[in-house]
């Protein structure tokens, strides 16, 4: 074997192990990038949920009270409560609440100048699983705190399901629907008022906002903050809870019914009535 042709195979292999090096490196970045790329798509699922979880569905309401409202149909399918027909396997912690009623009246505009900006308002929560208070932020959310005052003080809140549950990524209980299903609302919206700036636990734990389907939107649903939570700034902010923040706890800690993360919560939890007090 001739000295040349040797080395001409040298060569040859030499070539052959430098494209495979370069073969794995660009596998290994492949898989790099697509681990990247998954990461980003479970970021943007989390997201889907945050908005999907605050939104409230109200259907074109009639502008005088009526006897009836049937709820209107959901934007897309994770904008209702999930539901499970199975069993949580999480204990219950709150005695059994009364059954939710559906709420049918309506109001052709939102309330405006009942509140004094002198007072304090406290809005009294009693569930069956305890105690809420909020404070009510009139001079920082004027329009959304008047409304809140005024549909406690119609009883609108009254036998009223916090039907909402989120544990992962996003911590918050919601309450507040007529229907009791994340449909409709009182016949009226109020504006955006008291966005917090975008950041990191921009809705700390006992924050109390108004869910929407987008800007101007608020109606009657809200959201109860139990954890530090990051959020779009785009919920009006209009109460804080100054009692009871461990009632929300103990509520979200027997988790969503069936399992999962978002929907109906394991441990039912009923505003069984809801008063203003001032001071």
């Amino acid at each position: 074997m001739s000295s040349s042709n040797k080395r001409e195979r040298e060569i040859a292999r030499e070539k052959y192990e430098r494209q495979q090096a370069r073969r794995l490196e660009q596998e290994q970045a492949r898989r790099r990038r697509n681990q990247i790329i998954a990461a980003i798509a479970g970021l943007a699922v989390v997201g889907g949920t945050v908005a999907a979880l605050l939104i409230n569905h109200n259907a074109n309401q009639p502008a005088t009270p009526v006897a009836t409202a049937s709820p209107s149909a959901s934007a897309s399918p994770s904008a209702s409560p999930s539901s499970s027909a199975s069993a949580s396997p999480a204990t219950l912690v709150c005695p059994k609440g009364p059954t939710p009623t559906q709420k049918t009246e309506h109001w052709p505009s939102a309330p405006s100048g009942t509140l004094d900006p002198a007072k304090t308002y406290t809005l009294n929560f009693t569930t069956n699983c305890g105690d809420v208070k909020i404070q009510l932020l009139q001079n920082a959310a004027p329009k959304t705190a008047e409304s809140e005052a005024f549909l406690t003080d119609k009883g609108y809140y009254n036998l009223s399901d916090c039907f909402r549950l989120t544990t992962q990524g996003i911590y918050v209980v919601q309450c507040g629907s007529p229907t009791n299903n994340a449909q409709n609302g009182p016949g009226y919206t109020v504006p955006d008022e008291n966005l917090p700036a975008s950041g990191t636990n921009n809705y700390p734990a006992g924050t109390v906002a108004m869910a929407n389907s987008g800007a101007g939107t608020s109606g009657s649903q809200f959201f109860i903050v139990y954890k530090d939570t990051t959020l779009p700034p785009s919920y009006t902010i209009w109460g804080k809870v100054v009692s009871g923040l461990d009632v929300v706890t103990k509520v979200a800690g027997v988790g969503v019914k069936g399992g999962g993360a978002d929907g109906v919560p394991a441990q039912p939890f009923v505003i069984t009535k809801a008063t203003t007090q001032s001071g």
